[in-house]
C-alpha cells in the first residue's frame, strides 16, 4: 500500500488565492497589476545606505533572539510617541522575520488544541491557515459595508463560546481598507475584558490612516496586558523585501514566542535590523510623503470605481479598495479571470480573503496614478463590453 507522506493538515490547506493570480500575471505581458499589496516606492536611500554601511562595518553576525536591543529601544520609543503605549524593550518586544512570522509565533504560543480564534471576515489570507496549523479553530465573524467592514460587538458576542480564547483583528484592514474608530475599539476592548479574551492586533498599516488618527488597541484601558501588537516596516517604509516585523506584548507571551522563534528562525537578519533603526529615527518625512501619495491615489481609484459602476465604500486606511462586483452577475473569481484575460488588469477575488469577500474584488492602489487611470479605463471597457453582450 502506498504511504501518504504529507500530513492531513498540510494537505487540507488551500493554496493562497492571491498567489494563484500572481502566477497567472507572471505568464502574461502588458498586464497592469492592482493585485500586489506592495508599495511601488523603493526603500528610501538613507535606509538602504544604513544597510550598506552596516555591511561595510562587518555586521554579518547573529543577533540576540529578541533582535538588536538598539532596534527594540527605537520600537518602544516609536510606540510611546505615536500611540502612548509603553513596552519594556528588554522583554516585551520581539523582532521577527516580517509580521507573518510574528502572527505564526503568536498563534502557536497562545493556542491549545481546539481553542477557538475569532476572526473578522474578510481577512488577510494567512489568518485562518495559521490558526489551523497552530491547532486552533478559526471562527469567522462576517463584516458588512454598511458598518464600514468593522465587526459589531453584538456579532462578535454571538460567536463567543467557552472555547474562545483569541480575538484576531487587523485595522487598518487588508483587504477592505477599513479602520477602527475609537467607539468601536472601546466596545471591543470592553468585550475582551468581559469574556477574558486575548487580542492579537495586526497594525501593520497603522501609519497608512487617512481619516483621523490610528487607534492602537493596546493603548485602551485594560488592554495592554491582554493584547499582542503586531507591526513592521514593510508598508510604511517600503521595506517589503527586507522581511522585518515585530511583536509587542505581555512578557510571558513574548517569552513563549521567543522560544519558538529561537528554534525555527533564530533571529531576523542583522542588516535589515540596522536599516530599520535608521527608518525609525529618520524616516518620518519620506513615510509621510508616501502616505500623501497613497491618499491621492485613493481618491482617484475610489471615484473611478464608483463612476464605472463598481460601488466602493471609501477605504480610510491601508492601500486597498474593495468594490462590489455583484451587479455584474459574475462571481469574484469569474470576474477576475475574465478581466485579466480580456483587458490584462490583475485584481484579486474577494473570496480569497474569506466567504464574506465573495462578490467583491481587492484593488491595490500602491501603484502610480497613471497605471491606476489606465486600469480603470480598461475595467470600464470590460464592463461596457459585458453589458453590450447581455443585451
Amino acid at each position: 500500500m502506498k504511504r501518504t507522506w504529507v500530513n492531513e493538515t498540510a494537505r487540507s490547506l488551500p493554496p493562497s488565492g492571491i498567489r494563484r493570480f500572481f502566477d497567472l500575471v507572471a505568464e502574461m505581458k502588458g498586464v497592469i497589476s492592482l493585485g500586489v499589496g506592495e508599495p511601488d516606492f523603493v526603500t528610501p536611500w538613507h535606509v538602504r545606505e544604513a544597510c550598506v554601511f552596516s555591511l561595510e562595518k562587518g555586521y554579518t553576525m547573529y543577533t540576540s533572539n529578541f533582535g538588536l536591543l538598539e532596534l527594540r529601544e527605537e520600537i518602544a520609543r516609536d510606540l510611546q510617541e505615536n500611540y502612548q503605549v509603553e513596552y519594556n524593550p528588554c522583554n516585551q518586544i520581539l523582532v521577527t522575520v516580517g509580521v507573518s512570522e510574528a502572527l505564526d509565533l503568536a498563534l502557536r504560543a497562545l493556542i491549545e488544541p481546539g481553542d477557538e480564534v475569532i476572526i473578522a471576515d474578510p481577512c488577510y489570507v494567512s489568518y485562518k491557515p495559521c490558526t489551523i496549523m497552530a491547532g486552533g479553530v478559526p471562527v469567522e465573524v462576517p463584516t458588512k459595508p454598511e458598518n464600514g467592514f468593522r465587526p459589531s460587538v453584538e456579532d462578535i458576542e454571538k460567536h463567543i463560546t467557552n472555547k474562545t480564547k483569541v480575538l484576531l483583528l487587523c485595522y487598518p484592514n487588508n483587504p477592505t481598507g477599513a479602520i477602527m474608530d475609537r467607539t468601536s475599539a472601546e466596545a471591543i476592548a470592553a468585550l475582551a475584558n468581559k469574556y477574558n479574551l486575548f487580542v492579537i492586533s495586526d497594525e501593520i498599516y497603522a501609519h497608512l490612516t487617512y481619516d483621523g488618527k490610528h487607534i492602537c488597541l493596546a493603548s485602551l484601558p485594560g488592554m495592554v496586558e491582554r493584547t499582542l501588537l503586531l507591526n513592521g516596516f514593510s508598508k510604511a517604509y517600503a521595506m517589503t523585501g527586507w522581511r522585518l516585523g515585530y511583536a509587542a506584548g505581555p512578557a510571558d507571551v513574548i517569552a513563549a514566542m521567543t522560544k519558538i522563534h529561537q528554534y525555527t528562525m533564530l533571529c531576523a537578519p542583522i542588516t535589515a535590523q540596522k536599516a530599520a533603526i535608521e527608518a525609525l529615527r529618520n524616516g518620518a518625512v519620506e513615510r509621510e510623503r508616501m502616505v500623501d501619495q497613497y491618499n491621492q491615489r485613493r481618491r482617484v481609484i475610489v471615484s473611478g470605481l464608483n463612476r464605472i459602476g463598481l460601488p466602493c465604500v471609501e477605504p480610510k486606511g491601508a492601500f486597498y479598495a474593495f468594490p462590489s462586483i455583484t451587479g455584474t452577475g459574475m462571481s469574484s473569481e469569474e470576474f477576475c479571470e475574465a478581466l485579466l484575460k480580456e483587458e490584462k488588469v490583475a485584481v484579486v477575488p474577494g473570496n480569497a480573503f474569506g466567504k464574506t469577500g465573495e462578490g467583491y474584488i481587492r484593488c491595490s492602489y500602491a501603484s502610480s496614478i497613471d497605471k491606476i487611470k489606465e486600469a480603470l479605463n480598461r475595467m470600464e471597457r470590460f464592463l461596457n463590453n459585458r453589458r453590450k453582450a447581455a443585451l
